[in-house]
């Protein structure tokens, strides 16, 4: 098992959960996070840390696309271990629908 970044982190993007993270498995891109699912130790701390509930275990039901996202941009983006402000419209983003098609394949800055 491992935690997937899901839709809910597109154009939000808290970073609480990279604060908490012991094994530093989060990636940034330039509006959202991904987890690298072979650094992931699946200890759950991420999870109820995302202001967004961005973060799922991938035995959730219709997460595959999501699993494959977050593996294919943690192998580019930079990794991302400090916790920075979120985007200053990220409470008017967060719980929004359909968000994917604003998804940038551009990397965030990393630590």
């Amino acid at each position: 098992m491992t935690y997937v970044v899901t839709e809910n982190c597109i154009k939000c993007k808290y970073m609480d959960c990279v604060e908490v993270c012991p094994v530093d498995c989060f990636y940034e891109g330039e509006n959202m996070l991904v987890i690298h699912p072979d650094e992931c130790i699946d200890c759950g701390v991420c999870e109820p840390e995302c202001p967004a509930e961005a973060i799922k275990p991938d035995t959730e039901r219709s997460l595959e696309d999501w699993l494959k996202l977050n593996a294919d941009y943690a192998k580019s983006w930079p990794n991302i271990t400090q916790k920075r402000d979120a985007p200053p419209d990220a409470k008017e983003w967060d719980g929004k629908p359909d968000k994917l098609k604003l998804f940038s394949a551009e990397p965030g800055d990393g630590d």
